[in-house]
């Protein structure tokens, strides 16, 4: 967890590519309506956009907030 929080540049670039590739793996999907090759890219898509929220919470683990 410390990791991430002192190399906030390479977790921007981490968030900003995997962000950027899986909207364009969804959109690319979602234009192959009605095949399955379409919905494995929407899946990829959307695996790779719950990574880009998982590298921008990482620093963020542990760190108990108010009222938690």
């Amino acid at each position: 967890m410390k990791f991430w929080k002192e190399h906030s540049g390479l977790r921007a670039l981490f968030i900003a590519g995997f962000f950027l590739a899986g909207l364009a793996l969804v959109i690319s999907g979602w234009t192959l309506t009605g095949q399955m090759k379409g919905l494995g890219l929407m899946v990829l898509g959307v695996i790779l956009l719950l990574a880009a929220l998982l590298v921008y919470n990482k620093p963020f683990e542990g760190d108990k907030g108010p009222g938690l």
